[in-house]
């Protein structure tokens, strides 16, 4: 899957915030998470329903 097509804005999941595809997941959490110096492994294993290419889409959004 392509990473820009990873990110979603559905007014109907989170208010429609920008979020992980299939999840409940805020792109913003997943930034905050990285901004308090969680690993990305640290993510993944406390997350399962993301994976890497999911945090490099969080990454490239908010880029």
């Amino acid at each position: 899957m392509p990473l820009p097509d990873r990110i979603v804005l559905d007014p109907s999941v989170l208010v429609g915030k920008p979020a992980v595809k299939g999840t409940r997941i805020a792109v913003e959490f997943v930034l905050e998470l990285l901004a308090n110096e969680w690993s990305e492994q640290q993510i993944l294993e406390n997350y399962p329903g993301l994976e890497h290419d999911d945090i490099t889409a969080c990454l490239n959004h908010a880029s």
